[in-house]
């Protein structure tokens, strides 16, 4: 081997092992952050999907890291995102995976809820009424089948953006990823899917059923009011 070629051998090497550091220099995020809220709290882990995460084409859900960062992290933001404003109770939190773009502790009468913002990045996300359904699934009724034929779905009228508003009542399961140790009867959830400019937005309540009735006309309210954001 000659000098020349020697030298580049050793250039190579020396730069795959700064590779592998620890402090190795790291690309630059090109991941927004979503107004009003914090940057996502960082990723699903490898191999799962976070709670209540819908499927794309109305079908199968996306394995994880789809329609996010190559990274594993939050979602690309574009023009298509959407601005909204939680009611003054709730308290924000930090987002326990990098699909959720928002996350709120709601109390109420029942004990707390919890409302989620999930946003997939463009063209991802699926149709409203394929989540409607997967979220119905995550229920079940007395005689422990479904909650999909409790299922309530209906356009929310004076909206300022398109929005399909989601009910149903019953045991709640838990959704994918979801950290509930066990069914929790006399629950509910109250959902709206947001047609932004380039993919859906998913707000999704659960919690005691009491809870999530006494904080509907709020929740309500933050969904008609959305919109475009900056």
């Amino acid at each position: 081997m000659n000098r020349h070629a020697l030298i580049l051998t050793v250039s190579a090497v020396a730069l795959a092992g700064l590779a592998c550091r620890d402090d190795a220099p790291k690309p630059a995020n090109a991941f927004a952050t979503v107004s009003p809220t914090p940057a996502a709290g960082g990723a699903a882990p490898e191999g799962s999907l976070p709670e209540g995460h819908p499927p794309t084409d109305g079908g199968a859900a996306m394995p994880a890291g789809m329609g996010g960062s190559p990274h594993g992290g939050a979602p690309a933001m574009s023009a298509g995102s959407v601005a909204w404003e939680p009611p003054s109770s709730w308290k924000s939190e930090k987002p326990s995976s990098g699909m959720r773009r928002a996350q709120y502790k709601v109390p109420g009468p029942g004990g707390d809820g919890e409302c989620v913002v999930f946003y997939f990045g463009p063209g991802e996300g699926g149709d409203a009424q394929a989540n409607a359904e997967r979220w119905a699934d995550q229920f079940t009724t007395a005689d422990g089948q479904s909650a999909r034929s409790a299922l309530k779905t209906s356009e929310l009228e004076g909206a300022t953006l398109p929005a399909t508003l989601v009910e149903v009542k019953g045991t709640y399961m838990g959704g994918i990823g979801s950290a509930t140790p066990e069914p929790q009867k006399n629950s509910a959830l109250l959902g709206a899917i947001v047609q932004g400019a380039d993919a859906n937005w998913f707000f999704k309540f659960v919690g005691p059923a009491a809870t999530v009735d006494a904080n509907r006309d709020a929740f309500v309210a933050m969904i008609k009011n959305a919109k475009k954001g900056s």
